[in-house]
């Protein structure tokens, strides 16, 4: 399930990356304004609001404790994660690929920025940290089968060499896994701060589209 669940969100997010280059192809200004263009910019906007829930249970101990006896924060997790990516899907089509107002542009920016933190947070992180993990204990035991080969009178000097040059592979991808770590460490500050911006800048958009909008009714 959990795999499958990877391979669901990957796919989808692999579509929303490459989805706001549209614009190099077609853009449709009249789109966003639309009774079509509408529902997608309110049905993207409602989704991308459901993931606050997860936000809102996990940092409050007293909500969380009465939340997580019907559903789990794993499940939450996973509604936070469907919800966002499939609200900012929709939000890119309800755009029309018409990049114009800076709020407009500011808005899809924060929006894609948020997915792509919280994508390193939920899959790339753990992955890297698993993977060192799993390259340490390789590292140990290969250090124990260099020493072992030193000592043996039976061991070619070919042998002792690729020993070796192991040893030092795993050491410069344990290296490489540690910077990675490092960087993908501030992930989280970032993804709450562009978060907080994304949410000021919809609240932004949804009123100024609601003065306009009411104003030329008559």
């Amino acid at each position: 399930m959990q795999n499958r669940e990877r391979l669901i969100v990957i796919s989808v997010f692999t579509v929303l990356v490459f989805a706001w280059l549209g614009f190099l192809l077609h853009v449709s200004p009249r789109f966003a304004g639309s009774g079509p263009g509408a529902v997608f910019g309110i049905s993207g906007a409602a989704l991308m609001l459901v993931p606050l829930a997860y936000v809102i249970a996990k940092r409050m101990p007293f909500l969380k404790e009465h939340v997580t006896k019907s559903v789990s924060l794993q499940t939450w997790l996973s509604i936070h994660i469907y919800t966002g990516i499939v609200g900012a899907l929709l939000a890119l089509v309800h755009t029309g690929h018409k990049y114009v107002s800076p709020l407009g542009i500011a808005l899809t920016a924060t929006m894609l920025l948020v997915v792509v933190s919280g994508m390193v947070l939920r899959y790339l992180t753990p992955f890297v940290n698993l993977d060192m993990k799993d390259k340490l204990l390789l590292l140990q035991t290969a250090r124990g089968d260099l020493d072992h080969a030193w000592g043996a009178s039976d061991m070619t000097a070919g042998r002792v060499v690729l020993l070796a040059e192991g040893v030092a592979d795993l050491e410069y991808s344990i290296r490489t896994h540690e910077l990675l770590k490092r960087w993908f460490s501030g992930t989280l500050t970032v993804h709450i701060i562009v978060s907080v911006t994304f949410y000021a800048l919809l609240a932004a958009h949804i009123s100024s589209g609601i003065y306009f909008g009411l104003r030329w009714l008559p």
